[in-house]
């Protein structure tokens, strides 16, 4: 059978209402009786129930964290998967639970956003997609949740009272070429993707080239389909070889792609880094495994989960508006060996 509040009061020796009031932090009982009485209820395995406790206290204990639908692919998956355990570890440590969704219900076309919050079964939203338009926004607005956005700009447009927390896509394309120019390599060629976070990242690609009088020639920018897979850094270079074999790097902007890209030149003869230098993004363990290791622009996941996440619980345990959070994280260059520079003098 399981333990009640009525039992635990018959073991302090108090009434039901006190235990109740102690197990939601009321500050109209004394912290020495709030300790003694969680204490009891943490020997007897009390488990308070999440619905009486959302009757009293109006929270639920609960975040969701809103995934692009793209996620179970493994491509996209390999990348947020990091993000995923290391948030659901801070959530943990202090005692919410995690709702991880997509921003609609796939069978439905219904938002899952809109349902969660309509239905109360959450405090606070942690968007990780930018696939939300201007009404999903302002619904979130509206309800008063706390919400942050973390990692991608989303397509509606934020406001100066919105949480985000993101990488700077610009400094990491800018540092990519901006190692390659360095060390003297001028023939720089960019394999990217469509969406924001990409655009800033050739843009980087083009101010690096620009800031050190090389010409941008947009014939040596290429785009995949969106899928940021391996198979589309592969395609891309077989596809567009005879521009490649004009250029001495290859900028790709995601890791998987860049494996690719040295798979398929590896199938035409063409030697990474000896014929081709190659600079990769975002940093994926699977990067340091393969021959040659992958040099690559590193996101700072961990940082910057940690950042959004403790902002959140800010938020919820404030319970006040406060001024909105917009923080930038700078990204890094891991130099190991696929772009033929790991063992000259690095600047």
């Amino acid at each position: 059978m399981s333990v009640t509040i009525k039992d635990i009061a018959r073991i302090a020796g108090v009434n039901h209402s006190t235990v109740s009031r102690s197990l939601n932090d009321s500050p109209l009982i004394s912290d020495e009786t709030k300790k003694r009485i969680q204490e009891i209820a943490k020997n007897v395995g009390f488990e308070f129930n999440a619905n009486a406790r959302g009757l009293i206290s109006k929270k639920t204990g609960t975040v969701a964290i809103i995934y692009p639908e793209s996620f179970e692919v493994f491509s996209t998956h390999l990348f947020y998967g990091s993000f995923q355990s290391r948030i659901a570890q801070i959530f943990e440590r202090e005692g919410l639970d995690v709702i991880v969704t997509f921003p609609k219900n796939r069978f439905t076309g219904e938002s899952n956003l809109q349902k969660l919050i309509n239905k109360k079964k959450i405090d606070g939203v942690m968007m990780i997609t930018p696939f939300i338009d201007n009404n999903e926004l302002n619904f979130l607005r509206n309800s008063n949740i706390p919400f942050i956005f973390l990692h991608s700009k989303p397509e509606a447009s934020l406001a100066d009272d919105v949480d985000f927390i993101y990488t700077d896509h610009f400094k990491g394309g800018y540092i990519a070429t901006e190692h390659l120019i360095k060390h003297g390599i001028r023939k720089i060629a960019c394999i990217s993707e469509p969406g924001k976070q990409f655009e800033l990242r050739v843009d980087g690609y083009r101010a690096a080239l620009s800031d050190n009088g090389i010409t941008v020639n947009n014939e040596w920018i290429f785009y995949g389909n969106g899928d940021c897979s391996f198979e589309s850094g592969e395609r891309l270079t077989s596809v567009n070889l005879d521009v490649v074999k004009e250029v001495d790097a290859l900028f790709i902007q995601t890791d998987l792609m860049a494996l690719g890209a040295i798979e398929a030149l590896r199938k035409h003869n063409i030697k990474v880094p000896d014929d081709m230098a190659i600079i990769g993004y975002d940093d994926i363990e699977l990067g340091s495994y393969f021959t040659p290791k992958l040099t690559t622009v590193h996101q700072p996941r961990e940082e910057t989960a940690l950042l959004a996440c403790e902002r959140l619980i800010d938020v919820l345990k404030s319970n006040k508006k406060r001024k909105a959070m917009i923080k930038s994280i700078q990204p890094t260059l891991v130099v190991r060996e696929s772009c033929g520079t790991a063992k000259k003098n690095i600047e």
